[in-house]
């Protein structure tokens, strides 16, 4: 198989859409994850990297070798990530800052495990996805500054909050999960005797 620098310029040069899907082959399940972890949204997800490899496809002639290739397809598919935010805010009225900022808050399913993407919901978006472009994609810092247009030390701040955020949950969960487990009063207390 051919490296993404020779797949890119022949699928730009020639137009030669096998090399293009090679691409996608690569490319398509790290994205599809990538807004799956976003959304929670499994056909939406979908959706979105479709979104995504048909604009990077249409746009192929305009990649430059200055940035990888997965930083630039990254970067299309954070613009049509926020694109679809920013619709379902229109269509909604919604803060952009709230969507998926919501908890689910079931006391009385005390089984309930929380996972790391379900703590995710806890990040606002721009914490969440340099969460996840860090941890689960493996992207550099630098990589996503480039990924997201922002600097560098902007993307480490929202990291960083990303982090104390979710050790404050994951320990706030750990002492709650605690709590329910070890019974704290008496058998005969609880009943009443």
């Amino acid at each position: 198989m051919l490296n993404d620098a020779s797949l890119v310029s022949r699928a730009s040069l020639l137009g030669d859409r096998k090399a293009f899907s090679q691409l996608v082959e690569a490319y398509q399940s790290p994205i599809r994850r990538l807004f799956q972890n976003l959304t929670g949204d499994r056909e939406l997800s979908k959706d979105l990297a479709q979104d995504t490899f048909v604009k990077a496809w249409l746009k192929i002639g305009s990649f430059r070798a200055a940035a990888q290739f997965s930083t630039w397809l990254y970067r299309i598919a954070y613009n049509v990530f926020y694109d679809h935010v920013r619709a379902q805010k229109n269509a909604t009225g919604a803060d952009a800052e709230i969507v998926g900022d919501f908890i689910a808050d079931d006391t009385s399913d005390r089984d309930f495990e929380m996972d790391f993407t379900q703590a995710l919901k806890i990040l606002k978006e721009e914490e969440r996805t340099v969460a996840l472009l860090f941890f689960m994609e493996d992207q550099t810092i630098v990589g996503i500054s480039r990924i997201m247009d922002c600097p560098v030390n902007t993307v480490k701040s929202h990291l960083r909050r990303g982090k104390e955020k979710l050790e404050k949950y994951f320990k706030n969960e750990q002492r709650r999960d605690e709590m329910l487990s070890s019974p704290n009063i008496k058998k005969n207390e609880r009943s009443g005797f």
